[in-house]
């Protein structure tokens, strides 16, 4: 089992930054690789970010490459989302997610636990 807590979501003003962070617990975060989605308002989620069980493997939606970066630190079970040149259009509730398996994945259904989620709101 494995629970997640969201954290660093906030209001930021268009190009600004925010770094989310992911705290897990549990004894199997080190094998599990990580992911983050995001949902805006009446829409579906989206994939965002994931990281493989070591961090040495990481993919990206199109839509964020080159200004997101997801990371790891396996020795403190956080898993991090540092966001640059944020846009309007990055205003979602974002969530992280935990696989059962080492291997990265874009979809949502892949994953099989959640946090609850950290609002992030970029003004223009």
């Amino acid at each position: 089992q494995v629970q997640l807590v969201e954290s660093g979501g906030g209001l930021v003003q268009a190009g600004g930054s925010l770094r989310l962070s992911c705290a897990a617990s549990g004894r199997t975060f080190s094998s599990a690789a990580m992911g983050w989605f995001r949902q805006a308002p009446g829409k579906e989620h989206e994939f965002v970010a994931t990281i493989n069980w070591s961090g040495s493997i990481t993919s990206y939606a199109d839509s964020v490459k080159g200004r997101f970066t997801i990371s790891r630190d396996n020795a403190k079970n956080t898993v991090y989302l540092q966001m640059n040149s944020l846009k309007p259009e990055d205003t979602a509730v974002y969530f992280c997610a935990a696989r059962s398996v080492g291997t990265g994945h874009i979809r949502q259904t892949a994953y099989h636990y959640w946090g609850q989620g950290t609002q992030v709101t970029v003004s223009s």
